[in-house]
């Protein structure tokens, strides 16, 4: 018999959340294969069994907060059937005994109070005969439904979360006709919660660190934001110019991405404090280019670190923000590709967002802001044009980096990527 523990995860990270059981209680496991999925403030951590053997018993269910250590599960010898059957032996044992607690073997005739509470008894009894995940039963629990009346879809019966959210979906069956007046109006609703008006939703782990890590930013640092607008001329040019030829040699897109990456390296090389981050009184000037991408996922925003962006060229970049996307979206990133990043890199403009104010990331002082392409009408010497322009915004903390270091920097951008040859120069 072997026991699932929550393993080491990080750090910084003591406890988690059921996220899925990937097994239930009479599933067979092989030693090595994944049994449930945690989730964590950063990322989503499957845990594997050691041990090969059938689930005999989950100690948590889903939605469940556990710590490091924790046992959460326990696998051990013998065959699917008959850890599946566990439930219905412990039901046979229940239904031995009468309404009063006492063994059907040795009790007495039943008392008329105890024939009345045989109904109860029995309607308990069926529930707790009734297999289902300890996900369905905590979601039965707190939406009040009798485990007994649904009809599971699994040909074994085992009642799972899918059943139990398809029974409520059903419409409720109309109640008998109340004569009493009064009381059909003591039963109205009293809230918008129980008239359905309002729906609560539990935060998940993640949204809630988001949450809780955002504020600390804004009541930690003394966070200004700075603003210009790039012309994007000359750098969708070249992007057309050598799209498909940049695609046919590194097999990756080239994207705008990779250009301000790069500008941002160049940029931080001539500014370090942008690159730097503060100590208690101490500046702890980096000496290496770590850059974050912000990527959204369903689950809230999250932060993977492109390595050493001074020494990679834009096919290298390109590809390790695919990877590290992709690996986001499927919730595959783990703690290393989230932790130790110098400077980020968030850009609104996917989603069409004209301008904002980003939030710094963490102990950064610097993160700037990408937003949508827009023609506008600009002055070009002594005419009008329509150009494709794009405002950004550069947020820092303003104990480490002055108002000149933080406007050169953001002009640096500017004028790297409206040069994108120039980049080439910069290394």
């Amino acid at each position: 018999m072997a026991e699932i523990k929550v393993p080491e995860l990080a750090e910084s990270i003591t406890e988690g959340t059921i996220a899925q059981w990937l097994k239930q209680p009479g599933d067979t496991v092989e030693k090595g294969e994944f049994i449930v999925e945690l989730e964590t403030d950063k990322v989503n951590v499957e845990v594997i069994s050691e041990e090969a053997g059938v689930v005999q018993e989950l100690m948590a269910a889903e939605g469940d907060t556990v710590e490091v250590g924790q046992v959460i599960a326990i696998v051990g010898e013998g065959s699917g059937e008959a850890a599946a059957s566990a439930p219905k032996e412990e039901a046979s044992k229940e239904e031995a005994t009468n309404a009063t607690g006492v063994p059907a073997e040795t009790s007495a005739p039943a008392t008329q109070e105890a024939v009345k509470e045989a109904p109860a008894a029995e309607e308990q009894s069926a529930t707790d005969r009734t297999i289902a995940s300890p996900a369905a039963r905590k979601l039965a629990r707190e939406k009040g439904i009798d485990l007994a009346a649904i009809s599971p879809v699994d040909p074994m019966g085992r009642v799972r979360v899918q059943d139990v959210e398809a029974h409520s979906s059903k419409p409720a069956q109309s109640a008998p006709a109340k004569t009493e007046a009064p009381k059909a109006a003591a039963s109205a609703p009293s809230s918008d919660e129980e008239s359905g008006r309002v729906v609560r939703e539990k935060m998940s782990r993640r949204r809630q660190t988001i949450a809780k890590r955002l504020l600390e930013v804004k009541q930690s640092t003394a966070m200004l934001t700075t603003f210009n607008e790039i012309d994007m001329t000359n750098v969708m040019a070249l992007r057309s110019r050598k799209k498909d030829d940049f695609l046919k040699n590194n097999d990756v897109k080239l994207g705008f991405m990779s250009f301000f990456t790069k500008a941002v390296t160049a940029a931080l090389k001539k500014y370090p404090y942008v690159n730097a981050e503060l100590d208690g009184t101490d500046v702890l000037l980096k000496q290496f280019y770590d850059v974050g991408i912000a990527v959204s996922t369903e689950e809230g925003l999250v932060v993977p670190i492109v390595r050493d962006t001074d020494k990679k060229n834009f096919a290298e970049i390109e590809a390790s923000i695919g990877e590290l996307a992709t690996k986001a979206r499927d919730k595959k990133l783990s703690i290393a590709d989230m932790t130790g990043g110098s400077f980020t890199i968030t850009n609104g403009g996917v989603f069409g967002s004209l301008l904002s104010t980003p939030i710094l990331n963490g102990t950064q002082v610097g993160i700037l802001g990408m937003h949508t392409i827009q023609k506008r009408p600009i002055a070009v010497g002594d005419n009008v044009e329509i150009r494709p322009m794009m405002y950004v915004a550069l947020s820092y903390d303003h104990r480490v980096i002055d108002g000149s270091d933080s406007v050169g920097f953001l002009k640096m951008v500017k004028e790297l990527i409206e040069n994108p040859e120039d980049l080439l120069l910069q290394g």
